[in-house]
């Protein structure tokens, strides 16, 4: 260790500073860990990402190397294999670190790899989360919420346990990150964190029973022969019972497969079905415009206009046409700036109908394989590997 500016002339020789208070107590320890660890990777020849600035990453001609890191969690992988060696060794130089060796757990997330390609879960966080709650042996759930649900606050209704409640909702939150098929549900009990009551406590032991039934699901990623991305809107009107605002969600795929989705309560009413499914298609745009940026960074730019599909014929006559009336005034920025996505490229929005909407996207994304039969055609060669670093 340094001494403090101002008092490093003054040390001598096998005199010390006495740390009256450790590291990681201090609210500025991660920014000073990251500042260092940032320093550390752009001396290597690393670029930080703008568009996520946990990605660094480095070329050399056609082959990359990115690095992620997550506090002091970090995954290498790329296609250069003597550059990964080396930034092993440039961080085993200058920080303590450990080799865990292939990607297999990180954060609670579960790395399968086979030849069909990468299926990652949180089966086990499950399983913790089941023990934790008792209901290990419990009857499963065939969905994680009741088809028009009505979920609201009553006044006079029983109050639930407020700690419980959040710390449960807490963990499915985290739980999402590999299970799409409950982000709806999982957003709308997270909508009474501040006041739960008994209906939506039920609602949260439905989505843990419906988990039970589902352990070993999770996504798979396939390579594909192209990284085409596609997106798919949609966006009920006037949803939710407490306030009638719409509920809008989007999957994003690229080269075939899941990459992003999320489903969130609009912060306005919508005065008709097309606008709530308007301002979907703006929220699935910014996601588009977010990917473009973090592709054309590591090398492999889109060639092609992102097909965003929309199942409201309105929303789509709405973006194309250029004539202001008062049914859209009041959307004027997300209208030009749909509008001009279009006009220079970016996206395209042909219509899809519902049903096959739905079914698209189930047989595109979502990986439904059991876990165990995964881990019956596990492969080996992958290049991933996971570090974990101390300041």
């Amino acid at each position: 260790m340094e001494g403090p500016p101002g008092f490093s002339d003054d040390f001598q020789e096998n005199e010390v500073c006495r740390l009256k208070k450790a590291l990681y107590g201090l609210k500025q320890s991660p920014r000073a860990w990251f500042g260092k660890f940032t320093m550390a990777m752009k001396r290597y020849g690393y670029k930080q990402s703008n568009a996520d600035h946990t990605l660094f990453y480095k070329k050399r001609g056609k082959l990359i190397t990115c690095l992620i890191i997550y506090v002091d969690d970090m995954i290498i992988t790329g296609s250069d294999q003597e550059e990964i060696s080396s930034l092993r060794r440039n961080l085993f130089t200058e920080f303590e670190m450990k080799d865990l060796g292939g990607l297999k757990y990180f954060l609670g997330i579960e790395v399968l790899r086979s030849k069909e390609g990468i299926f990652i879960s949180q089966r086990k966080y499950i399983l913790d989360l089941l023990a934790e709650v008792g209901m290990v042996d419990c009857k499963p759930s065939d969905t994680p919420m009741i088809i028009n649900h009505k979920l609201k606050i009553i006044e006079g209704a029983k109050a639930a346990n407020k700690e419980r409640y959040q710390r449960l909702v807490g963990k499915l939150i985290y739980l999402a990150h590999t299970r799409p098929d409950i982000a709806y549900a999982v957003g709308v009990v997270s909508q009474f964190m501040h006041n739960p009551q008994e209906d939506h406590m039920e609602a949260v032991m439905r989505i843990i029973r419906y988990l039970k039934g589902t352990i070993g699901r999770g996504i798979v990623f396939k390579k594909n022969s192209h990284l085409d991305a596609e997106v798919y809107t949609d966006a009920d009107w006037g949803g939710n019972p407490n306030d009638k605002r719409s509920t809008a969600g989007y999957f994003t795929l690229l080269g075939g497969n899941l990459v992003t989705w999320r489903s969130k309560k609009q912060k306005v009413v919508s005065l008709s079905s097309a606008e709530s499914e308007f301002r979907g298609i703006a929220k699935g745009i910014t996601e588009i415009l977010w990917l473009r940026k973090i592709m054309k960074e590591i090398g492999a730019p889109f060639k092609r206009p992102v097909r965003l599909k929309c199942d409201n014929k309105a929303a789509i006559k709405i973006s194309e046409n250029p004539v202001e009336h008062d049914r859209t005034k009041h959307v004027e920025i997300d209208r030009h700036f749909i509008k001009e996505k279009i006009e220079d490229g970016t996206i395209e929005i042909p219509f899809v109908k519902s049903e096959d909407q739905l079914a698209d996207i189930l047989t595109k994304a979502v990986g439904t394989k059991a876990f165990e039969l995964v881990l019956s055609k596990l492969g080996i060669g992958d290049p991933t590997t996971q570090l974990e670093g101390e300041c």
